[in-house]
């Protein structure tokens, strides 16, 4: 991440919705945003050949439960610059810890999840996806934040974030247009 810059592009749940990630990519590289945390459920490999062709430089990606071709991601990620790892995954950025995962099971069970991994307090920001809902919340002054859906296909209302990693401020962002 270039110095000073504090703000990433978070999304989840693209699902191959190529439009979408095309959308929110060019929405991260107009704010000059070129470090992206993807929540999982990419889905096929060519979906992270759209944000390197739409000027996105560092992409971090933790696998989603529908993402099956794990070996074809990791091969196109390396290729291409960018990271995907099994979740969940930490990483650190501007002195803040950041944990990374998709979720499993139910609405309630990931959220249950979420809510004890952040009353340990062993994280500063917990982003997630799965539930193809938008929860930004702080739990014991830990972000919670999972950014929707940016695909779209659940809820109608593809999403994505940027978040300030610094201060801890999150944009939403519409990619319906």
């Amino acid at each position: 991440m270039g110095f000073g810059n504090m703000l990433v592009g978070v999304i989840s749940d693209t699902h191959d919705n190529l439009d979408k990630v095309r959308i929110a990519a060019r929405i991260f590289f107009k704010k000059r945003i070129n470090t992206v945390l993807h929540l999982g459920d990419i889905i096929a490999p060519f979906t992270l050949r759209v944000f390197r062709e739409e000027g996105i430089e560092k992409l971090i990606a933790v696998f989603g439960n529908n993402c099956g071709e794990k070996l074809g991601l990791k091969r196109v990620a390396d290729s291409i610059g960018y990271e995907i790892h099994e979740p969940p995954f930490t990483v650190e950025l501007t002195g803040k810890k950041i944990l990374m995962l998709h979720g499993q099971g139910s609405i309630e069970a990931t959220v249950s999840l979420v809510n004890a991994l952040a009353k340990s307090r062993q994280y500063d920001i917990i982003l997630y996806g799965h539930t193809h809902r938008i929860d930004h919340r702080f739990v014991d002054n830990v972000l919670i934040l999972n950014p929707g859906e940016a695909c779209g296909c659940l809820t109608g209302k593809p999403t994505a974030a940027i978040l300030d990693t610094k201060t801890l401020h999150v944009e939403l962002l519409d990619l319906s247009r």
